[in-house]
């Protein structure tokens, strides 16, 4: 089962339910939020809220794709509220890229990158019950930074890079009792600045505050142990880079669990009635074949057990040269 969020040609909001066929709209509901919190609140699990509400008019998803009118799958009203947070060097061969970045002069001296990968192989997937490594974890922004599928993604005048990252994200809601609730998980580009990165591995958090996106589908349910995708770079129209990209746990070094427990372990991230969206990272980048994007080039990561595909344009925004000035009140 796929959820998607869309606008309808009259401009009202709604949700669309896809099993295999035709998606048709959810009744009763403007948000894929909302809908899950109507669940916990029946205590039953989202497909069975979305069965009992029956179901309702026929919607063509490509078609609002192609107008513009598809939604992240999942967001939140207030945008302070949507927490866009995730993972690295997460992913079986994850760390080869990560690492020639952050190469030392002495290649007998393991970098800090090696050091986190390493501590994943041997504690990322604890036995049932027990806590293991933690990961290395970024925040990205909130709902401000979401970029629904099909727009295009903004990269500030200061950026040196503007490089996609094909990955599975983790779509989560937050009960009133402060639990956290797993609705699915979507395809998103982790956007991200890989020169600025790469200059300073300290500077990865300035690398990562850029704009995401992800969907347009949420799968529903649990993800599968072997994801294969891929992901593309297309520029006036044809394709000047294309790689599989591998996701799953059958191809990772955390467990889901590990990971979404050093994450949710913060009492910040477990507030009543905010959502989350976070990313479980990679291990493909055309920036490690050595691609520089431009402004128009068109991101594009597929794979058909996540529904539709996620295309994302580059989109040059103008930095104003002078330094920002704060007023002293």
């Amino acid at each position: 089962m796929f959820l998607s969020q869309l606008t309808l040609p009259d401009g009202s909001r709604a949700v669309a339910m896809r099993q295999e066929g035709t998606a048709h709209l959810v009744p009763g509901t403007a948000s894929t939020r909302d809908l899950a919190l109507a669940a916990i609140a029946a205590g039953r699990s989202l497909s069975d809220e979305i069965a009992a509400r029956g179901q309702g008019a026929p919607v063509d998803l490509a078609q609002a794709l192609a107008q513009g009118r598809m939604l992240p799958p999942l967001d939140h009203d207030d945008p302070a509220h949507l927490h866009l947070t995730g993972t690295g060097l997460t992913h079986l061969g994850s760390a080869s890229t990560r690492d020639s970045m952050h190469q030392k002069a002495d290649p007998e001296d393991m970098t800090d990158s090696m050091k986190m990968f390493r501590m994943g192989l041997e504690g990322g997937k604890p036995a049932v019950g027990q806590v293991g490594a933690q990961p290395e974890w970024f925040y990205k922004g909130n709902g401000h930074a979401a970029i629904a599928p099909g727009a295009a993604l903004p990269s500030p005048g200061f950026a040196l890079d503007a490089g996609e990252e094909p990955e599975i994200a983790g779509l989560y809601v937050i009960a009133p009792d402060g639990r956290p609730f797993r609705l699915g998980f979507a395809l998103a580009n982790e956007f991200s600045d890989h020169v600025t990165e790469r200059g300073n591995y300290l500077w990865l958090a300035h690398s990562k505050l850029r704009p995401a996106s992800y969907g347009p589908e949420m799968r529903v349910g649990d993800l599968p142990a072997h994801v294969e995708g891929v992901s593309r770079v297309i520029r006036d129209g044809a394709v000047i880079w294309e790689k599989p990209f591998l996701s799953g746990e059958a191809n990772m070094s955390h467990s889901l669990g590990n990971l979404e427990h050093h994450h949710f372990k913060y009492d910040l991230f477990r507030q009543p009635g905010d959502a989350h969206v976070h990313f479980f990272g990679t291990a493909t980048l055309s920036f490690a074949d050595g691609i520089t994007t431009r402004p128009g080039d068109e991101f594009e990561i597929a794979c058909d057990a996540f529904g539709l595909p996620l295309r994302n344009a580059v989109l040059q925004t103008q930095t104003d040269a002078a330094p920002v000035a704060v007023a002293a009140l």
